[in-house]
């Protein structure tokens, strides 16, 4: 008969000895092995007590520690699972409305974004778009198209009117920047967030020339765009924000071309208006004449500069070298009326003659300095 002792623990002991009879060599065997095994058990069993002591005693403080990390670590989206790469290729630039304040720009830019809940190409919106039903928007796929490392792709062409507020404080030798800015009119910066497609993410098609202007390399900037309202609509909230994309293109106007079609005409003027030291100071209603004729000339041509130009509140540096002008001719008519009164016998004539051509040399030297202090102080 095989002895077993009924508790678990101690039936690998019995098992080792095979099938022992009740004899008196069995009996001790069973003994000697019972003895050890009861003896191992009562030194763990204390050493286990006091090792898992903390776990049981202070549960509460474990998890408090442990288990916003787990959340977190769970909850944290996958890399770049919000970010939409953007590039842009600017195709051509029509014209520019200075008073308007508007340009005309073809455009294409292309999306590359993993989320497939997420369709830039869709939901991007120009935010800067005038003039709106002038405008052309293509999507060269209906529906987005995905790459071979898993991320998605789409392309848009834009042919339309943008609108920016033009400085012309320095005009003509001012530089003004075209700018085209996006965002997505439906994901706030929680679902999708704008970041350039590499160091070549503008490109300008480098045949591409506006008349009247040279044409500067164009940059991509990317910034947070807060609106401080949520539009009437409960469920949003206040200062949303948004991922916004400015791409500016600079321009310039060449300064020599430019310099001889404004500033030439206008020294024109102010010579003609000089001829008027150089007639006999007896005939005053000849140099009353010619001074009038050129101060009406100048007016004439000043309005005909600036009707290209919208009305500003502050005063143009072409304003200013018309007011130069201005006073130039209108210090020479004072001149000639202040003269008038002294009389036309030879004695007399010879005095004015010379003192006309000290004022003519004074005048002129005022007047270009004039201009050099405003050209050097509006470009500064």
């Amino acid at each position: 008969m095989t002895v077993f002792p009924p508790c678990p623990m101690f039936r690998p002991a019995v098992a080792e000895l095979g099938p022992v009879t009740a004899g008196a060599f069995g009996s001790t065997v069973l003994i000697k092995t019972v003895a050890g095994r009861l003896a191992t058990a009562l030194v763990a069993l204390p050493l286990m007590f006091f090792a898992s002591w903390p776990a049981w005693t202070e549960p509460e403080a474990q998890d408090s520690t442990v288990a916003p990390v787990k959340e977190a670590i769970e909850a944290a989206p996958a890399p770049d699972a919000k970010q939409v790469l953007v590039g842009a290729y600017i195709n051509d630039i029509q014209q520019i409305d200075f008073k308007a304040n508007s340009y005309s720009v073809d455009l294409y830019v292309w999306f590359r974004w993993k989320n497939p809940e997420l369709d830039p190409a869709k939901t991007m919106e120009f935010m800067n778009r005038f003039a709106g039903g002038d405008n052309i928007r293509e999507r060269l796929y209906e529906e987005p198209q995905k790459l071979p490392d898993g991320n998605l792709y789409s392309f848009v062409r834009y042919q339309g009117y943008f609108s920016t507020k033009f400085d012309l404080e320095t005009y003509p030798f001012d530089s003004q920047y075209l700018t085209v800015v996006m965002e997505d009119s439906i994901s706030d910066i929680s679902d999708a967030i704008y970041a350039a497609d590499g160091k070549n993410s503008i490109v300008i098609d480098p045949e591409i020339t506006l008349p009247g202007f040279k044409v500067g390399k164009p940059e991509m900037k990317i910034t947070t765009n807060i609106y401080p309202t949520n539009f009437g609509y409960l469920t949003q909230p206040e200062d949303d924000a948004y991922s916004r994309i400015t791409l500016t293109i600079p321009v310039t106007r060449p300064v020599l071309a430019l310099s001889l079609k404004i500033f030439v005409p206008i020294l024109l003027i102010v010579v003609c208006a000089s001829l008027v030291f150089f007639i006999r100071p007896s005939y005053v209603e000849a140099r009353i004449g010619l001074g009038i004729t050129a101060l009406l000339t100048l007016v004439a041509l000043q309005l005909t500069a600036t009707s290209s130009l919208p009305e500003v509140e502050y005063v143009m540096m072409l304003d200013k070298i018309y007011m130069l002008a201005y006073v130039f001719i209108i210090v020479i008519l004072a001149r000639v009326a202040a003269s008038s009164w002294k009389g036309k016998d030879a004695e007399h004539e010879k005095t004015l003659i010379y003192g006309d051509r000290v004022w003519l040399v004074g005048l002129l030297t005022a007047y270009l300095l004039g201009n050099v202090i405003v050209v050097a102080t509006s470009l500064a």
